[in-house]
């Protein structure tokens, strides 16, 4: 367990500790930006790797409950929505028109949040510490949870210190919990956009419910 706790604290420390801090800014005036997005890439997969080695080989005795095929519901449930969320953070829909991109800059998925690919991985992550109920569990979805969720945080900070007008502009049109600048009218439901990234969020999910044991070694009841 306390090998899990460092490799949990390596994975989150590498994101929270360096690239949302001064940190970055520093090592990008001694290395130069190439040589440091080469350098926290090798970090970050590094630190990944060993995370997911370390909790996949951990023996798992001590259970907060019990898992129960109940539980998988809310899973099964959240899943087209994380990969939703997910395929339209890379499919974001462009507007063409300068003025029609001024008066709409979240578009797409993003209507639903400003961070959906940080959302999707909160989603997936709360879905599985639900779904296993052990303390290693917990730990190694809680720190994907942690990285996204914080992130999110650090991601606005950072803007609205760059810019504070802008970024007041920016979140009368957005939020960062999903749906709430829907729910209050600060954005549109433009639900038609939400259709290809729901399409081919759907069929990642199935892909990903069908090979579920064949990468995790995990069989979904």
């Amino acid at each position: 367990m306390a090998e899990l706790w460092l490799a949990a604290g390596l994975w989150v420390g590498t994101h929270l500790g360096i690239s949302s801090t001064p940190v970055r800014g520093g090592l990008v005036r001694v290395m130069g930006e190439g040589l440091y997005m080469l350098f926290y890439s090798l970090l970050a997969a590094v630190t990944l790797g060993y995370l997911i080695w370390v909790y996949v080989h951990a023996p798992r005795f001590d259970y907060l409950w019990m898992p129960d095929p109940d539980l998988y519901w809310y899973a099964k449930l959240s899943m087209p929505l994380a990969m939703m969320l997910l395929a339209g953070g890379f499919m974001a829909p462009k507007a063409v028109d300068p003025q029609q991109a001024e008066a709409e800059p979240f578009r797409g998925v993003f209507r639903i949040t400003r961070h959906p690919m940080q959302w999707a991985i909160i989603i997936w992550a709360v879905g599985h510490i639900i779904a296993n109920g052990d303390t290693l569990s917990l730990v190694f979805f809680s720190a994907f949870l942690a990285v996204s969720f914080l992130g999110t945080l650090l991601m606005d900070h950072k803007k609205s210190m760059a810019d504070p007008h802008r970024w007041q502009q920016l979140t009368a049109k957005s939020s960062n919990i999903p749906f709430a600048a829907l729910v209050t009218g600060r954005n549109r439901w433009a639900v038609q956009e939400w259709l290809l990234p729901l399409l081919v969020g759907c069929v990642v999910y199935v892909a990903a419910y069908y090979f579920h044991e064949f990468y995790t070694g995990a069989v979904i009841v």
